[in-house]
């Protein structure tokens, strides 16, 4: 156990026992708690609702829930919390709920808007803006902290729909764009540890033929729906692909070491071959992709 525990630490790492457990918080709006899908009910009581319950009592899992089911099958210690208000970027979380995030944590994942402004698609500059104040406030109370962007997936409701944004261009443009957003919020303050990058993820289980880019057109025989029924949230396939990116980017443990029984998956009803699958995409995302 004592070597268990050291390689941990030397991985930076924590080992499990409630004295080491690892602090991280999930900051994001709906594409974190798992809207439209099976993932926002998942065990809403391994994650702390910063914000507490609903007017009807619940809270949510969501991916942060997900997350926490990979690190306790890796044997690793987290303790999880979000702070999530559906159809808001960062700005509106520094703006009404910063007095709740600003703690000491050892590890934070911030999700942004998912056109990156709501007003002007595509334009990073409030993410820009609030990616350096989230920092700012974050490395004064932990400077050791870890702080991770998590960059979103495309829009098929704003691709093949006439008169949206990305109208008239490839589904995957939209995760490009937004990628290059985020990783313009880090260049401008490079003490964020890095982005996460989901939609290239999204993109790359589209190019593997794996997913289905069109959901609009039905979906292919022996392919997955990344989306729910709106075309714009994920379905709990996608979430489940997004949890495993922040697990692999976060922890370092490659996501196939989840195995293709892994609990999560079995808890959805995936077919193995589809889990095996999507941890195969999340490791060759992250192979592609070194830390920023």
């Amino acid at each position: 156990m004592k070597v268990l525990a050291c390689a941990a630490a030397l991985l930076g790492l924590a080992a499990a026992g409630p004295a080491n457990a690892l602090t991280i918080l999930f900051v994001g709006n709906s594409f974190t708690y798992g809207e439209h899908s099976a993932a926002k009910r998942y065990h809403p009581e391994t994650v702390t609702d910063l914000n507490g319950p609903d007017l009807m009592g619940r809270t949510f899992g969501g991916m942060p829930a997900i997350f926490k089911a990979f690190t306790e099958e890796a044997g690793l210690d987290y303790q999880v919390s979000m702070e999530t208000v559906p159809g808001v970027g960062l700005d509106y979380h520094y703006a009404r709920k910063l007095p709740l995030i600003d703690r000491a944590w050892d590890e934070v994942v911030l999700q942004s808007y998912s056109t990156l402004d709501l007003e002007h698609p595509a334009d990073p500059a409030l993410l820009v803006q609030y990616a350096k104040q989230f920092d700012e406030v974050l490395k004064a109370r932990n400077p050791q902290s870890r702080i991770f962007l998590s960059a979103t997936w495309s829009r098929p409701d704003l691709t093949y729909r006439a008169g949206q944004p990305w109208s008239g261009k490839s589904i995957e443009q939209m995760a490009l764009d937004v990628q290059a957003g985020y990783e313009t919020a880090l260049r401008a303050t490079p003490t964020l540890t890095g982005v996460i990058p989901i939609g290239l993820a999204f993109n790359r289980a589209m190019a593997a033929g794996l997913a289905d880019p069109n959901p609009y057109d039905g979906i292919g025989a022996s392919q997955i729906d990344l989306w729910a029924y709106d075309k714009y949230h994920a379905s709990v396939f996608g979430y489940y692909l997004e949890a495993l990116m922040v697990f692999g980017r976060v922890t370092g443990r490659d996501p196939l070491s989840l195995t293709a029984q892994e609990r999560v998956a079995e808890d959805f009803g995936f077919d193995p071959v589809q889990t095996q699958a999507l941890q195969q995409i999340a490791h060759d995302q992250l192979a592609a992709a070194p830390p920023n």
